[in-house]
């Protein structure tokens, strides 16, 4: 694959391509710091080890998990060579390696450029640094970006500061030709809907895979056949994975839970314990995500649960201010008490000294 020009996701190499489209758990990969703050490149070459170990199908790099100040500091280009050499170096299957992009038109540009040189595959193109632009404006910037590589557009809650978006801007978007997946993510059913309307309107559901962010609905996400009904077509269409921080933990069962949940869907029954994993699993973020404090503390709680694992050396990230909530430790507590099969410790203490080695 040339780096060197425009990538366009016809150039993907084919079994990245159909990887995800068939969709996968790709974790949205945290930043690991000592207890300094200092950068920690054992610690994050080990996260990225035990992502791969646990089947995830790809990675997720310089996005919110990963703190977007890492800009401020001089490492989106180190943390990103990092993730994608460390993948090369451990496995020869199929990844879909995926870097982040923000900012306004020239900064997502460059960094579309900087992932595309170290053989990333796509961009997923975050809007709120655009919090006031016209729509027309908002366009023109993702038809700009999607001119050195395949995106992946991000409907960010507007909550965390995210864009609300129009049936019609994603009826635009998705015509944008090197479009390839959208990770739909605004913590709602109506604009969920949406996003799915704007794919179908623009006829490009066999172009475009639906992975979720909603971390309020995954597995229901997953199980769930979003029919949308435009001009004389009825088309159905399916979240074949996530695109998740709350994937960057417990990915062993995570990876273990899609498999379950496709298999469900192929058969064309959900059982109800099957269901039942929506409750679990959003419980399961309420605290981990800090729902409770207005996800303050969702990057701190992803991090406590791999420093217990041994995984993180520290649950520091590079804004000092930025910690655990008051009650967040205990929650996870009682998360590990309530459900134990949900967790991955004891595939992480069989594989940390390999990982970290």
């Amino acid at each position: 694959m040339s780096t060197d020009k425009a990538l366009h996701w016809r150039d993907l190499p084919a079994p990245v391509l159909s990887l995800l489209r068939q969709g996968t758990v790709i974790p949205a990969h945290p930043l690991a710091l000592d207890t300094e703050r200092n950068f920690d490149e054992q610690s994050q070459r080990a996260l990225s080890r035990y992502y791969l170990d646990a089947g995830s199908g790809g990675l997720a790099v310089g996005v919110h998990s990963t703190q977007f100040a890492i800009r401020e500091v001089g490492l989106y280009r180190p943390v990103l060579e990092l993730a994608i050499g460390t993948a090369r170096d451990w496995t020869d299957r199929p990844l879909v390696m995926i870097a982040g992009a923000v900012g306004k038109t020239a900064q997502a540009v460059e960094e579309a450029r900087t992932a595309r040189s170290l053989g990333y595959h796509a961009v997923l193109l975050a809007l709120a640094a655009l919090k006031g632009a016209s729509e027309d404006e908002l366009i023109e910037h993702c038809s700009t970006v999607a001119k050195e590589m395949p995106l992946i557009g991000f409907y960010l809650q507007t909550a965390v500061g995210g864009i609300k978006l129009s049936r019609e801007f994603w009826t635009r978007f998705a015509s944008i030709d090197n479009v390839v997946a959208i990770k739909v993510a605004p913590f709602n059913r109506y604009r969920t809907l949406d996003v799915c309307f704007g794919i179908a309107a623009a006829h490009a559901e066999d172009r475009i895979t639906l992975y979720t962010g909603n971390d309020d609905h995954i597995v229901a996400d997953l199980v769930t056949p979003m029919v949308v009904r435009t001009g004389n077509r009825e088309v159905t269409l399916r979240f074949q994975g996530g695109l998740l921080g709350h994937w960057s933990v417990w990915t062993r069962g995570a990876v273990n839970m899609l498999e379950r949940l496709k298999l469900s869907v192929s058969n064309g029954a959900v059982p109800p314990e099957v269901l039942a994993l929506d409750s679990f699993v959003t419980d399961c973020n309420s605290v981990v995500f800090d729902v409770d404090h207005d996800f303050a503390g969702c990057i701190p709680g992803c991090h406590e649960i791999l420093r217990r694992q041994g995984l993180l050396k520290s649950v520091e990230c590079l804004d000092p201010h930025e910690k655990l909530s008051p009650g967040q430790s205990e929650g996870i507590d009682r998360l590990y008490a309530t459900y134990p099969e949900l967790h991955d410790d004891a595939f992480v203490a069989a594989n940390l000294e390999r990982w970290r080695n």
